[in-house]
């Protein structure tokens, strides 16, 4: 061997191994047990950053690990290739969005194979392959006869920059997620899929999974939002009525206002004859639509100069307002206000000098006027609120909504915050939504002969707007039923559709169908699932969705398709610019700047450059780093060790120079030791009892924290092996723990883990060699410290057997010479001997 492992030669050499042996295809039919490890699948933007880096490394070792634990491993790799910046990319390039996602691909393809994922290439895909998108139609057809498909005007989330609809998962406070642009409220056509026929199933199911993190639990459960509540109605001063829902109605009798939804029936019919109303709608239309955004936005209403008679007092009139917070996607786009126990109300009500009543004390304050910019939102006992007072809130809303069902005029009842999900978009790269419109038959499923029903490829992005709607020919069909002239639907699936059921295609991909039931099933579901948690709502609540809805079709039976689920932390890099004025900055990236102690210079003009916060890598702040030079530079081990020993997987890693270089030099540490194999026993074959156990017990932790996806753990465990076998004398104890060595870290270095297999004369490939063996002697400590006090202070410590009797401990303590010095010839007044832990000599 080398004295240097030579990282550049042995990457190249080992990746072409593992190539032409397909060493990590999956295999179906294996009598082995299966194990499905998938990390979410990367969007072919150009090049991969550190970021998938540090996700696909995690994903690997445990996919590595549980093959040399004798499992069938499946670890495939796709493409989500569909979406918006494709589209921009021709506008701005002039390139099809199918070349430019396929370059993109095979750049990105190159550059995983180049760090040496362990991946199941033979199963690869694209979200825009034909092949897939056509038997995801199909999947949509199959939904469409299950009736869990349909089309419907509706008020939705427009972006004017991408000219799409967004689903209210892709709205970020009040921007399209991916334009940034501020996004209006249309009225449109859209096919939506009924998400909300699951939502207790959604709910419920959180509860079976143990091994999803807990936060992301309840953000699934805050936006499902399942809310036991009252629904009743109001009598209005102009003889109609308005119904509203509360999961407040032990708060009654702390009512101000009424507010309506610029969209309801009401505001609808008042603006019909008001130009003030239906300019005032029209500003709410065109403000915030997210939660987050409603909350922070400044609320505003417009008084009706209706009134509301309070359902215990018809004498209580309350005003009844349309107000900018108030949604009609939320309940049923009516809320009566309390403005003392929530704090959206209160702000409206300050604003708008409306009452403000206390109902509910926490026992400090009963009074009815309520002051304080704070609403108090706690538990607690009602007061001013007549037959009430005195219940705590629980019994407070049991009476009402008896009380209402008694009156007839309200209904306990459950709501949901979930809306069924749109699917429809407005723009060409995405899957053609198979359905054809005739004026006579109405929208008719397109004939399955006829999947897929393939995007055309002459098409212009000159204008903006989707082309399909321009195109000459491909739009125009004859309908299916009755053969009459009619149109194809222009509008294409949301992305979000193409993730929903990429992971069953991954498991199994016949011809003739999306996928083989008893096949996907002997995969299914994912046992280790890893991404990112800004897919915790977005992503994985539409995967979940769509696999019910195959068990409800009877294509599936699992519920659930990710049993495990990771949710890593980003990777972080320091962030340089200038300000330029009127909010305005230039960033520049890492090799832009030359850095000296906590200031920055650009390299171009030598002038100053702010050195600002570390943050996510991102290219519009351009703080990311390519990977693809620092691989050549210091080898694919290099990189993969220092993505998993710096920081828990679960949080942040900020990149930096001197962390890689520290992997660099552990990685030829470990070659050095490899290399001295052949000298590791030398002339002394006796064994080394202590390194044995450290041996053991570092296979053994190792093996845990892979499981535990603690790489970090794992990695300071190894090093801690390394010094102890530096530090060892030549012994058939040492040489073993090198030999063993090579496996150990095979799943996290694998290419000089194959270099040193090979040369130490190691059977096959280490990629297919088993995880060492422990020996359970050898994992238990049978030697421990003891501490030594005099008068309760720690003067020295020992060694013994471990289960040593009390008066050997006593006798080997009393002797040390620290302690002989401490007594000074005296006599201990008294000797306490905690087994194993502890003397205490009272002198």
């Amino acid at each position: 061997m080398a004295s240097r492992f030579n990282a550049l030669k042995a990457d190249a050499a080992w990746q072409a191994v593992w190539e032409e042996r397909r060493t990590f295809a999956a295999k179906d039919d294996s009598p082995r047990p299966k194990s499905y490890v998938l990390e979410m699948f990367p969007y072919p933007s150009g090049k991969i950053h550190m970021g998938h880096v540090r996700n696909y490394t995690m994903g690997d070792v445990l996919a590595r690990f549980r093959r040399m634990k004798g499992m069938e491993v499946l670890h495939p790799m796709g493409w989500d290739a569909f979406g918006m910046p494709a589209e921009n990319a021709a506008m701005e390039k002039g390139v099809h969005p199918g070349a430019w996602t396929y370059q993109n691909i095979d750049t990105m393809r190159s550059q995983l194979k180049r760090i040496g994922f362990g991946l199941d290439w033979s199963r690869e895909f694209a979200t825009c392959d034909p092949e897939y998108y056509g038997h995801q139609q199909a999947l949509f057809l199959d939904m469409v006869e299950a009736g869990l498909v349909y089309r419907k005007e509706s008020a939705v989330n427009w972006d004017p920059v991408d000219m799409t609809v967004l689903a209210n998962e892709q709205v970020i406070d009040g921007k399209g997620w991916r334009s940034g642009a501020v996004v209006e409220r249309r009225k449109l056509s859209q096919w939506f899929l009924k998400i909300t026929d699951f939502a207790d199933e959604l709910l419920d199911g959180l509860k079976e999974l143990e091994h999803w993190p807990d936060k992301v639990k309840l953000m699934q459960e805050n936006w499902i939002g399942k809310s036991q509540g009252l629904q009743f109605r109001f009598a209005l001063s102009d003889g109609g009525e308005v119904e509203v829902f509360t999961t407040r109605p032990d708060t009654i009798f702390g009512a101000s206002f009424v507010a309506v939804a610029a969209d309801h029936p009401l505001a609808l019919k008042l603006a019909e004859g008001n130009p003030e109303v239906a300019a005032f709608a029209d500003k709410c239309r065109a403000g915030g639509t997210s939660a987050a955004e409603i909350e922070t936005q400044e609320k505003l209403g417009y008084d009706t100069g209706l009134t509301a008679a309070h359902p215990f007092d018809p004498d209580w009139k309350l005003p009844v307002y349309i107000a900018n917070f108030v949604l009609m996607d939320y309940g049923v786009g009516a809320v009566f206000g309390v403005p003392a126990h929530d704090q959206r109300d209160l702000d409206f009500a300050r604003k708008y000098d409306l009452q403000v009543r206390r109902v509910v004390s926490d026992g400090a304050e009963e009074a009815p006027e309520f002051h304080g910019d704070e609403a108090y939102t706690g538990p607690g006992t009602l007061v001013n609120s007549h037959f009430l007072n005195g219940m705590d809130v629980v019994d407070a809303k049991r009476e009402v909504i008896e009380r209402a069902e008694e009156g007839g005029w309200g209904t306990g009842t459950t709501v949901w915050r979930l809306r069924d999900w749109g699917v429809s978009r407005q723009r060409y790269w995405g899957t053609p939504i198979p359905i054809i419109h005739c004026e006579t038959c109405g929208p008719v499923p397109v004939p399955r002969d006829q999947l897929p029903v393939k995007l055309p490829e002459d098409v212009s992005f000159d204008i903006p707007g989707n082309p399909l709607d321009r195109h000459a020919t491909w739009k125009h069909v004859d309908c299916p039923k009755c053969g009459k002239a009619a149109r194809r639907e222009t509008d294409t699936l949301d992305t979000f559709v193409d993730s929903s059921w990429y992971f069953i295609r991954f498991a199994s991909q016949p011809d003739d169908k999306p996928f083989d039931k008893a096949v996907a099933e002997q995969w299914l579901p994912v046992g280790q699932y890893i991404g990112g948690v800004e897919h915790a709502i977005l992503h994985l609540l539409y995967a979940r969705f769509w696999t019910r809805a195959l068990k409800h079709m009877g294509k599936l039976d699992i519920a659930e398709p990710f049993a495990g689920l990771f949710t890593q932390g980003m990777v972080t890099h320091e962030t340089y610019f200038r300000d330029e004025g009127e909010g305005r900055r230039s960033w520049f990236g890492p090799d832009d700047v030359e850095i000296s102690g906590k200031t920055g210079t650009l390299k171009a003009d030598g002038q100053p450059v702010t050195v600002g916060r570390v943050e996510k890598m991102s290219k519009s702040k351009k703080n990311t780093v390519d990977p693809g030079p620092i691989v050549e530079q210091y080898g694919a081990d290099a990189v993969r060790w220092f993505m998993l020993s710096d920081s828990p997987p679960e949080r942040d890693l900020e990149w930096s120079e001197a962390g890689i270089e520290g992997a660099w030099r552990f990685v030829q540490r470990l070659w050095r030791l490899f290399d001295g194999l052949d000298e590791a026993q030398g002339d002394d074959a006796a064994e080394d009892r202590a390194l044995d156990r450290k041996l053991h017990q570092t296979i053994a932790g190792v093996a845990d924290d892979i499981e535990a996806l603690s790489f970090n753990k794992a990695v300071a465990k190894l090093y801690e092996l390394v010094n102890a076998i530096e530090k060892a004398k030549p012994s058939a104890s040492r040489a073993n723990a090198v030999r063993t060595l090579i496996r150990i870290v095979a799943p996290m270095a694998p290419h000089i883990a194959e270099e040193a297999w090979a040369e130490a004369g190691g059977d096959g490939l280490v990629a297919d060699a088993e995880w060492p063996e422990v020996d359970p002697a050898l994992i238990v400590e049978d030697e421990v410290t003891i501490a030594i006090q005099v008068n309760g202070k720690l003067r020295d410590t020992i060694t013994m057997p471990k289960g040593a009797p009390k008066a050997d401990v006593e006798a080997a303590a009393l002797a040390t010479d620290k302690i002989v010095r401490q007594l000074d010839g005296k006599a201990p007044r008294k000797v306490i001997v905690v087994p194993d832990r502890l003397v205490n000599v009272v002198a």
